[in-house]
């Protein structure tokens, strides 16, 4: 009797999980939450009208296809020449293979030199152009820039405007402020909520004075017409 071998089966190749979250916390504290969504919101806000340029805050970003454990979340990372959209997390090679050309870090008290030293690092060598650190609580700036394969830190911030954004940063003597390419400032949700009400309020106003405008030419018309009937009863026609 003849027997049959049976190759043995191929093994499976995993499939690789890449988590949307670490479960940490995105920020530490009030202050620098308030950063974090103001410069993404605000980078939201200069780039509203360009479909390709991707703002995200907080997301995990995986370069390397196939390897889920390195990765970073930036506090607000730019990808321009990729579209706007909601994601989980950003995974490069979906992408186009584009990296996210800036990002911003937000420190907090918590943070370690060599903490920071690693995520400088990792931006270096996977393709970011810009890093920006910015400290709220001293009003403390730091940028690199990149030249070739490193990132050079930028020995003036005060006055910098990013190649890659348009975007200027000024450092006044209690916090820093960022000048979008419009000429307008990054303003806090709370600042934007004002704008917003005193924008709805002088809406508002000139609602207003547009139905008293047409409440006069009302009471105008009726008026001119009483007039020409009184006229008209006397015998005499009006000439209009």
């Amino acid at each position: 009797m003849s027997t049959q071998t049976v190759p043995p089966a191929a093994p499976s190749r995993m499939t690789v999980v890449y988590p949307d979250t670490d479960g940490q916390p995105m920020a530490e504290n009030t202050l620098q939450f308030e950063w974090i969504v103001t410069i993404k919101e605000g980078m939201e806000r200069a780039f509203r009208d360009d479909p390709n340029v991707f703002v995200a805050g907080d997301l995990f970003w995986y370069p390397v296809e196939g390897n889920n454990k390195v990765r970073m979340a930036p506090d607000v990372m730019v990808v321009v020449g990729r579209p706007k959209g909601h994601r989980g997390s950003y995974m490069q090679w979906l992408e186009g293979g584009i990296a996210p050309q800036v990002v911003f870090e937000i420190l907090s008290p918590s943070n370690r030199p060599q903490e920071m030293t690693r995520k400088t690092l990792f931006y270096e060598h996977f393709g970011i152009n810009e890093y920006y650190q910015y400290d709220p609580d001293d009003n403390d700036l730091s940028g690199w820039q990149r030249e070739g394969l490193r990132l050079v830190e930028i020995p003036k911030m005060n006055g910098w405007v990013s190649p890659s954004l348009g975007i200027r940063f000024e450092l006044e003597a209690d916090k820093l402020r960022l000048i979008g390419p419009d000429g307008r400032p990054f303003a806090t949700y709370a600042e934007l909520a004002h704008e917003r009400d005193e924008i709805a309020h002088e809406r508002d106003e000139i609602a207003r004075e547009r139905d008293e405008i047409a409440r006069e030419r009302d009471a105008e018309r009726l008026r001119t017409e009483r007039l020409i009937e009184q006229l008209r009863a006397l015998g005499a026609e009006p000439e209009l």
